[in-house]
C-alpha cells in the first residue's frame, strides 16, 4: 500500500513538473498596408510655398482639396502617388515649373483592428506602425478578471480567407512566445472564462 502510494506522488509530482511550452502563433505575416484611405490624415508640403497649409484630411468621398490644383481623389493611393499627382497638377495649371512636394503619412485613421469581449473598453482602435496583439489589448483598456487568457481568438483575412487562431496571452506576456503583429481589419476577441 506505501509503495502504491510513493508511486502516485511521484507519477503526480512528474506530471506537475512537465509544462508543456505553448506553441508560437503561426499566422502570415501581417500585410503592411500604407495607401491613403478615408479620414487618414497627410502632411503635403510643397517646397518654397510655406504660406500654404500643409495638413490635409482625406473626405469621406475619398478626395482632397489641395491649394492650386483643387480636388483630388486620393483614396487607395500611396503617399509618393500623392506627391507625383500633386506635382503633375501644379505643372499642367503651369502654377510652378517644377515643383518639389513631399507627403508623409501623420495618421492613418482609416486602418482600424477590433477588440472584443472581455476587455475594459471593447471597440475599433486605430493600427499603430507595429501594433502587436498584447498594445492593443492594452490599448482597450486591458483585460477584465473574467477573461480567458488562454483561448484569445485572433481573425485576420489573408488570400480570401479569414484564418483564426488562439492566442495564450500569458505565454506572451511570460516571453514563451513572441507577441503577435497586427494587420488592419485584424479581429481580437477575448472570451470570458467557463466556470
Amino acid at each position: 500500500m506505501l509503495l502504491a502510494v510513493v508511486l502516485m506522488l511521484a507519477i503526480g509530482s512528474a506530471a506537475v513538473g512537465c509544462h508543456e511550452r505553448p506553441a508560437p502563433v503561426v499566422l502570415p505575416p501581417p500585410v503592411e498596408a500604407t495607401s491613403v484611405g478615408v479620414g487618414d490624415v497627410f502632411v503635403l508640403h510643397i517646397v518654397g510655398e510655406d504660406k500654404l497649409p500643409t495638413e490635409f484630411t482625406v473626405a469621406p468621398d475619398g478626395t482632397v482639396d489641395v491649394p492650386y490644383v483643387q480636388r483630388l481623389k486620393i483614396a487607395g493611393l500611396e503617399p509618393q502617388e500623392i506627391s507625383e499627382l500633386v506635382r503633375n497638377r501644379l505643372m499642367e495649371a503651369q502654377v510652378l515649373t517644377d515643383p518639389s512636394v513631399v507627403v508623409s503619412v501623420k495618421a492613418y485613421n482609416s486602418k482600424r483592428v477590433v477588440v472584443t469581449g472581455e476587455v475594459k473598453n471593447a471597440g475599433a482602435l486605430p493600427l499603430e506602425p507595429g501594433m502587436t496583439l498584447v498594445r492593443a489589448v492594452s490599448e482597450a483598456g486591458g483585460l477584465t478578471s473574467l477573461a480567458r487568457k488562454n483561448a484569445i481568438v485572433l481573425r485576420r483575412s489573408a488570400q480570401g480567407k479569414t484564418l483564426a487562431v488562439t492566442v495564450d496571452y500569458d505565454a506572451i506576456t511570460n516571453n514563451e512566445i513572441p507577441d503577435v503583429p497586427l494587420q488592419a481589419g485584424d479581429t481580437i476577441h477575448v472570451p470570458p472564462r467557463v466556470f
